[in-house]
């Protein structure tokens, strides 16, 4: 479905991204999306064949070397980076597949329904909730709740954006966020449960195992379903980092796909890059 004013697959409008995965869906294959913080990323995992992709503000950080963690920090201007590497890396080089915005939804500074008003015209398809709150807990969570910079801002930015016809594709950590965010109109729930384990940057225990992991994802799925039966659900983070550990979550919850930033993007940097320089410094005169 090639856009006529580009010749290219961005921007698609919701119901063209709906009807897209659910031939993926009729056809008995996973979802799976992907994260982009370069433009070369976003061309070979599209040639992969990604059914979309997400470009998160942690991707820059991510592919400098930096934990994705730096993403939620005061490094720079989420919002602004995520705009930045979808206008100039990833949407120029994207040939067909629908491409979503992370967007920082609680960020006080903007006027959320301009801003979105921006990330359709750049030629996003969608939007996801990144940075996102669901994932800090404890007593920074409680302050964030308190100061105006709560999960209940990314759930509203999330209906403003549905309400403008953007595809909505969005994390949450618990039933109850699920059940928000399906009330606001989100098309695709990620159960996001926790930063992804391994890699040269990544965390080491997290104190989340795949037992965790996969009654988690179920439970949100559960929570979830019974607002809204059409949704689709995804899995992502903590240990389910490589193809056999999604395997494990798909045989053993109703998650339909992945998300994969860390466990795509960056490993895939990491080990690469690794084995094909011993190769060439295997060489002997």
């Amino acid at each position: 479905m090639p856009n006529p004013w580009t010749g290219k697959g961005n921007p698609y409008t919701r119901e063209e991204v709906r009807e897209r995965l659910k031939i993926t869906l009729a056809n008995k294959k996973a979802v799976i999306g992907a994260g982009a913080g370069t433009g070369i990323s976003a061309k070979f995992i599209e040639k992969g064949g990604a059914d979309f992709l997400i470009v998160y503000n942690s991707g820059r950080f991510r592919m400098s070397g930096h934990g994705s963690t730096a993403g939620l920090m005061a490094y720079g201007d989420a919002n602004t980076i995520a705009m930045e590497i979808g206008e100039f890396e990833v949407l120029p080089v994207v040939e067909e597949i629908p491409v979503f915005c992370g967007v920082h939804g609680s960020d006080p500074r903007r006027r959320m329904w301009h801003f979105l008003q921006q990330v359709k015209a750049m030629g996003f398809s969608g939007v996801n909730n990144f940075p996102t709150h669901c994932i800090i807990d404890g007593r920074f969570r409680q302050i964030l709740e308190e100061t105006g910079m709560s999960f209940s801002k990314e759930v509203e930015m999330i209906g403003l954006a549905s309400k403008m016809g953007l595809y909505c594709c969005v994390y949450v950590a618990t039933p109850e966020e699920a059940v928000q965010m399906v009330e606001v109109g989100a098309d695709t729930i990620i159960a996001h449960v926790g930063t992804t384990v391994g890699g040269s940057i990544g965390v080491v225990d997290a104190n989340v195992d795949m037992d965790f992991a996969i009654t988690r994802t179920q439970d949100i799925i559960d929570a979830a379903r019974k607002i809204n039966p059409n949704t689709i659900f995804l899995a992502h983070g903590g240990p389910i980092n490589t193809p056999e550990d999604v395997r494990i979550i798909l045989d053993k919850t109703d998650a339909q796909g992945f998300v994969g930033a860390s466990s795509l993007e960056r490993m895939a940097v990491e080990s690469s890059l690794t084995e094909l320089t011993k190769k060439f410094k295997s060489l002997t005169l």
